[in-house]
């Protein structure tokens, strides 16, 4: 009896700290129809996978549409939750239009999510578990890579005449100089910029809240130290954002850190000024900065370290320089 009771205290603080958790966000994820209608196990199961597994934002976001587009694709069939079959998986995931890529992030969510459901005794097996995926082999990564001439061209472009001016090649030098992902920039705070006592460095917090430092070159820490200064951050709060937002054009800086979205069209106008393609990213930075050191002879284990890569073959899927390769072979053909 005693146990029960405690499940039931269980559940009703998780669904206390779901809404209280939905209010502050200003972002629902209610349950769908057919969780709803499977009863109170189901509804526990989904809200635990939702705000329990799910830790990073950018993956519930992900697995949040995944999850709610089959399961909407179900109830639209007639199928109540306990019936879904992996005959049903395997026709929705050969429905998707997706890319392969999309595809197989689609099919893992539904895989997690119906773990979550057998480890519940909502359903007696995993529907997704015997649905097989699409064989993907990725030699080299979609994102365009922006070279080194560019790349300085781009930086000497910014009129640092101005705070913004300053913030901005601050903003672009970090994503070149330390090969950060541009969310892990949107999380810098005053305090992850220190003095070690011999250098400086930068304290970045990459995917699954890793933490990383990485030392900072010289011509970055100047122009670090002359944002600060320029922003007058030298005695700001030390969880204060580093990189922040302005208001309007006026060049006044808010207590708001940028967030991907602002840097990233930050980074748009910065290389529309320079009279590069926009279709350069922040993450155009990574692939160059890891080009550039492979180009040099930098072991890959190296640049792999720097990168924040699990495994080296993550970390080759960034090396353009096979592309070389390639134009000078066809440019030799005799035809």
């Amino acid at each position: 009896m005693g146990t029960m009771d405690e499940d039931s205290n269980n559940r009703s603080l998780i669904r206390a700290g779901a809404d209280e958790i939905e209010q502050m966000s200003g972002v629902t994820h209610s349950a769908p129809v057919l969780i709803t209608a499977a009863g109170s196990t189901a509804k526990f199961a989904w809200e635990e996978f939702v705000y329990g597994r799910l830790r990073n934002p950018g993956t519930r976001r992900a697995y949040l549409f995944a999850v709610r587009r089959f399961l909407n694709w179900c109830s639209d069939l007639g199928v109540e939750l306990n019936r879904i079959a992996p005959a049903h998986v395997g026709r929705y995931m050969d429905e998707l239009t997706y890319a392969p890529a999309t595809k197989k992030l689609q099919l893992a969510a539904l895989r997690h999510f119906f773990d979550e459901l057998v480890l519940r005794h909502v359903v007696v097996l995993n529907p997704a578990a015997a649905v097989r995926s699409q064989r993907l082999q990725v030699i080299e990564g979609k994102t365009p890579e922006i070279t080194v001439k560019q790349c300085r061209t781009l930086l000497t472009s910014i009129d640092i005449g101005t705070v913004v001016g300053l913030r901005d090649r601050a903003v672009i030098s970090v994503l070149i100089y330390t090969a950060a992902r541009v969310g892990a920039i949107a999380k810098l705070r005053r305090r992850d910029f220190y003095d070690v006592g011999d250098q400086y460095c930068l304290r970045l917090t990459e995917k699954g809240t890793k933490l990383r430092e990485i030392p900072v070159r010289h011509d970055l820490r100047g122009f670090l130290l002359e944002y600060i200064e320029a922003a007058r951050l030298e005695n700001s709060v030390s969880d204060s954002p580093f990189f922040r937002t302005t208001i309007r054009r006026t060049k006044t800086f808010t207590a708001i850190g940028m967030n991907t979205g602002d840097i990233s069209r930050m980074v748009k106008r910065r290389l529309a000024d320079a009279g590069l393609s926009r279709a350069f990213s922040p993450h155009s930075f990574r692939v160059c900065t890891v080009t550039d050191l492979l180009h040099q002879g930098v072991p890959l284990a190296d640049v792999q370290m720097l990168a924040g890569h699990a495994d080296p073959r993550t970390t080759r899927l960034y090396d353009r320089r096979h592309r070389q390769v390639t134009r000078n072979i066809v440019e030799r053909i005799s035809v």
